[in-house]
């Protein structure tokens, strides 16, 4: 994640609608500390790419209705990038905060934005960023960072068994107790190497602990498959795209 720079946070805002980022733009100039700095505008995903391309921002504030490719697929492409911006996404349709959050998204914000709500992001990213800067050092560290209410732990990496991104938060389970992760589950799979299955979009499992893998039925996704991890009595779902590599990592544990 891009650093901020004298206590400002750079912003990128992306939508189809001049007078919605135009909107934003005045309800940013109200935000205080971090201060909001609107570095650039875009139209659509493609705009937006471009941009990111020959410029960095720390926060994207990204609509998902555009004409061509959408919020969500441009949120998933900046995955990808180094060192990518929060998202807070800012729609008009709420029935995507969802599949919003399984892309790690800060926030996720209804139109008209209150400016409440717009400074509560803000500082989730903040927050974030915060986080983040926290543990880039202990990259190839034996343990990870969990910040709960001012208060800052080290949790040792093999006692984690499995970590889930629900709704707003990513969980982090050992055989005792359930942590929140202030963080991505594509930032902890890099972070932390090898020892780590993609079971589903959602759920990140140590290799370790994979007991069993068996036919299940999820009430959204239907019949289909789950693993059964030592130290926890539920199964989590697998995806049929990750099918093959739990069946391979189940016969090398």
């Amino acid at each position: 994640m891009t650093q901020t720079l004298d206590n400002t946070l750079r912003v990128l805002l992306v939508d189809d609608e001049p007078l919605a980022r135009a909107r934003l733009r005045t309800l940013l100039g109200d935000c205080p500390a971090p201060q909001p700095l609107v570095m650039g505008e875009a139209g659509d995903a493609v705009a937006a790419m471009a941009w990111l391309s020959r410029n960095v921002c720390d926060v994207l504030l990204l609509d998902i209705h555009m004409p061509g490719a959408d919020g969500m697929q441009l949120a998933q492409t900046i995955q990808a990038m180094p060192q990518p911006p929060a998202v807070v996404f800012v729609t008009a349709h709420a029935e995507h905060a969802v599949q919003a959050f399984e892309l790690d998204a800060v926030d996720y914000l209804t139109k008209p934005v209150r400016l409440e709500r717009l400074r509560m992001a803000l500082k989730k990213a903040e927050q974030r960023m915060s986080a983040n800067k926290a543990v880039e050092p202990e990259k190839a560290s034996n343990f990870v960072l969990i910040h709960d209410r001012g208060r800052t732990e080290r949790v040792p990496l093999a006692d984690i068994v499995y970590l889930r991104a629900e709704l707003k938060y990513v969980t982090v389970r050992t055989a005792k107790r359930t942590l929140i992760y202030d963080g991505s589950l594509a930032e902890f799979e890099d972070r932390h190497g090898t020892h780590w299955l993609r079971i589903h979009r959602n759920a990140l499992v140590a290799r370790h602990a994979i007991r069993t893998l068996e036919k299940h039925h999820d009430a959204e996704e239907g019949d289909g498959w789950a693993v059964r991890l030592c130290g926890v009595g539920e199964a989590l779902a697998v995806s049929r795209r990750q099918l093959a590599a739990v069946r391979e990592a189940l016969g090398k544990v």
